[in-house]
């Protein structure tokens, strides 16, 4: 699993921007007809309607200490039997999917590469979340996430029309442990605060 784990994490929104491509244009040998088809590979990017946002994968059961307790382990449990796949649709000819995705990661300025084509993130069964902090006392919850990237691109270059498409990847996955005496931080951390916390806390009063 690709991820990191984390008190707590903010998703934001970002605005569309110009990207320029690494390669070369060139013709490929692709014959059809009495014509012959060519792919521009030095085009440029523009982004739009990217959207990068928290869901939440798993959760602890409901965490309360008695007395105040240095450590804790808790065992998450998948919230449902999604499987996540990145996707491209509408990839300019000659250039494939991953090139795509690496391209918005340059554009997004992610500080590790976005999930490429052949990687999935699926629910795992004896996952495991531990905190050490020394002073835990009182009503907490832990959840998992995964950190989506939804974005609408147009590539363009040379003479050629412009090309549309879409991306659907993720930047990472993650994990938060927090009190229910605090307001949640982040999409998924609120909306497991919401079922795990004990009702009128103040994170449990939180909307997701």
């Amino acid at each position: 699993m690709r991820g990191t784990v984390r008190r707590a994490c903010t998703a934001g929104l970002v605005i569309g921007a110009l990207v320029t491509g690494a390669a070369a244009c060139t013709g490929d040998s692709d014959q059809r007809g009495a014509g012959q088809t060519t792919a521009c590979t030095n085009g440029t990017y523009a982004w739009s309607g990217v959207h990068r946002m928290q869901k939440l994968t798993a959760m602890s059961d409901p965490i309360t200490f008695e007395k105040r307790t240095a450590s804790y382990s808790a065992e998450f449990e998948p919230v449902d039997d999604t499987v996540y796949r990145p996707s491209v649709t509408g990839a300019p000819r000659g250039i494939g999917a991953a090139a795509v995705i690496t391209a918005l990661g340059s554009h997004l300025k992610v500080e590790e590469p976005l999930a490429g084509p052949s990687e999935k993130e699926a629910p795992e069964e004896d996952h495991y979340f531990e905190v050490a902090t020394g002073d835990l006392e009182g009503a907490y919850y832990a959840w998992g996430y995964i950190k989506l990237v939804t974005a609408d691109f147009t590539y363009t270059c040379g003479n050629g029309e412009p090309v549309k498409g879409q991306v659907r990847t993720w930047e990472g996955t993650g994990s938060g442990f927090m009190p229910c005496s605090e307001p949640p931080e982040g999409t998924a951390g609120r909306a497991a605060a919401g079922r795990l916390c004990p009702a009128g806390s103040r994170a449990a009063r939180t909307p997701d």
